[in-house]
């Protein structure tokens, strides 16, 4: 018995049923052309995800069912299953329906619903209970959805219903680590149910989330028998004989700059595509952030469509300047330098009299990052291109950026990499072409708002800075623990007030691409009033 499954690795938009619609069509027809006997698509390929409050509205489930009726009529030549949210009897569920024949064969309802890290699919959907096996040329096929398989229970539920391969739909968004977290819970569902899987995700970028694709195919052994690329769309056609996956195309895994990296621009691509946007600008400073934001920006969306802007200021080194001048001659974008010292002596002269007697503090270094900010943001509203601001996590962290300065605009694209992998990813972009002067590499660090100003005048190292948010906030590990790790328990003390005075600060930032296990956004809730302090 052979049954020829196609994998549709597709990148769908959030909201825009007609145009995923006709994406799935397209896809369908490439997938007929080369033989497939049935299509997979990922999970509420239909909707895109996630919808989020979208879901609360009873219309937007009315849409979805308009357009999978309509989609229905449309698919005759090959069975397709399709994820899409579902409004039945007053209650919503996540599900996946094969169509096929111009009507809807079979409906699966997801049993487990996230509401960890980044999910919260219990706000939105009733957990379905009954598992769906289909036949399709002779072969038993069970459906799940995402969470399902990374339980026991719902997997199982479909081998007990006659299932000889499992299908499971997707929406599994990245962080580093994730596709070899994906393929050990993948490789215990195969353990416990005996059955091959073909797993199925979405690609593309939703707000600060990016799916990395990585759709693959595990035999009856855990072994991977197909991979399919990351960060891209792709259909493959893997066939499974008398119950045993054929190899397929292994498409290579990577290191994890290179990964990263490619998050970041299908991240930042995606976001700009699908919200509109014609170009972005970019602050540039001489100094690392700005420099691999700005690779990022001109690897996203080409060179034509990314703005440098240098607004340099009396305490600007003239290196800053040079490195970012080399910087913009290699990637070929439009410059332009901009210098703030006659804002400075205005804003000084309106200031004179409030500050008369007050010494210089970070007032007045504030004032320069804002006034970069302002102009920024009024490029930005006379051309319609987006910001992208250039803090990274260490940073947004511990509050070592300004309101309404750099933290101007409208998407943060490091927002979640730490420095010292900043400096990775740099160093790995310019293994394939180098872009960034090594001075900005070599060079410490600094905001240079005032003279002889270095991060670690008020910071520690970022290798110990980085570290210590680490553990506190992407594993929950208290001050005491993180002291007994071996850090100096001043250090921790002061990471750790920072991080918690500066949550202010974060609910004002721009979302920003979220690529380890916790960012700053939606799976980081804490309180900005609060007066909770660990116990040391």
């Amino acid at each position: 018995m052979l049954l020829r499954i196609a994998i549709a690795q597709m990148n769908a938009v959030v909201g825009d049923m007609a145009g995923n619609a006709a994406r799935i069509l397209e896809f369908a027809r490439h997938a007929k052309d080369r033989g497939a006997d049935v299509m997979l698509t990922p999970e509420l390929a239909l909707s895109g995800y996630p919808p989020e409050d979208l879901l609360l509205r009873e219309d937007f489930y009315d849409a979805c069912a308009t357009e999978m009726e309509a989609l229905a009529g449309r698919l005759a030549d090959i069975p397709v299953l399709v994820g899409h949210p579902l409004a039945e009897d007053g209650r919503h569920f996540n599900a996946a329906t094969l169509i096929g024949e111009g009507r809807m064969l079979a409906t699966y309802r997801k049993q487990r619903l996230p509401n960890a890290e980044v999910f919260d699919e219990k706000r939105y959907f009733e957990p379905g209970e009954a598992p769906c096996v289909v036949t399709i040329k002779g072969v038993r096929c069970g459906i799940n959805i995402c969470e399902d398989v990374w339980k026991i229970g719902a997997a199982d539920q479909a081998r007990d219903a006659g299932a000889e391969v499992l299908f499971v739909l997707n929406a599994s968004p990245y962080h580093i680590g994730k596709q070899t977290l994906r393929a050990e819970v993948l490789r215990e569902r195969v353990e416990t149910t005996g059955l091959p899987i073909v797993y199925v995700n979405l690609v593309g970028g939703q707000d600060e989330l990016v799916f990395d694709g990585g759709s693959f195919v595990l035999d009856a052994r855990g072994e991977t028998r197909c991979r399919l690329p990351l960060f891209q769309e792709a259909l493959e056609i893997v066939e499974i004989a008398d119950g045993m996956p054929m190899p397929g195309p292994l498409a290579p895994e990577r290191a994890i700059e290179p990964e990263v990296y490619q998050a970041l621009v299908l991240g930042v691509r995606d976001y700009l595509r699908k919200n509109g946007f014609p170009g972005a600008i970019i602050g540039l400073s001489g100094g690392i952030d700005s420099a691999l934001t700005l690779c990022v920006a001109v690897d996203a969306l080409g060179a034509d469509r990314v703005r440098a802007v240098m607004m340099p200021s009396p305490y600007t080194a003239e290196i800053s300047l040079a490195d970012s001048r080399e910087m913009i001659r290699r990637l070929g974008v439009r410059y332009d330098e901009i210098p703030i010292a006659p804002a400075m002596r205005t804003f000084a002269a309106m200031l004179e009299k409030e500050f008369a007697g007050l010494p210089a503090d970070t007032t007045e270094e504030n004032l320069q990052a804002r006034i970069r900010g302002m102009i920024l943001m009024a490029l930005s509203n006379k051309t319609g291109a987006l910001v992208l601001t250039t803090g990274n996590k260490s940073e947004m962290a511990v509050g070592y950026c300004t309101l309404y300065g750099d933290m101007a605009g409208g998407f943060a694209v490091i927002k979640d990499i730490f420095k010292t992998l900043v400096y990775r990813i740099a160093r790995w972009r310019n293994t394939t072409g180098e872009i960034i002067p090594e001075r900005i590499i070599t060079r410490p660090p600094s905001a240079e708002l005032k003279p002889g100003q270095t991060d670690q005048d008020s910071l520690p190292p970022y290798e110990v800075l980085d570290a210590i948010v680490e553990a506190y906030m992407e594993h929950d590990l208290s001050p005491r623990e993180i002291i007994a790790r071996g850090h100096a328990e001043a250090d921790v003390r002061r990471v750790v007030h920072l991080l918690k005075i500066s949550e202010y600060k974060r609910r004002q930032s721009p979302i920003g691409i979220r690529v380890t296990r916790r960012g700053f956004g939606k799976d980081w809730r804490y309180p900005v009033t609060n007066r909770y302090r660990d116990i040391y």
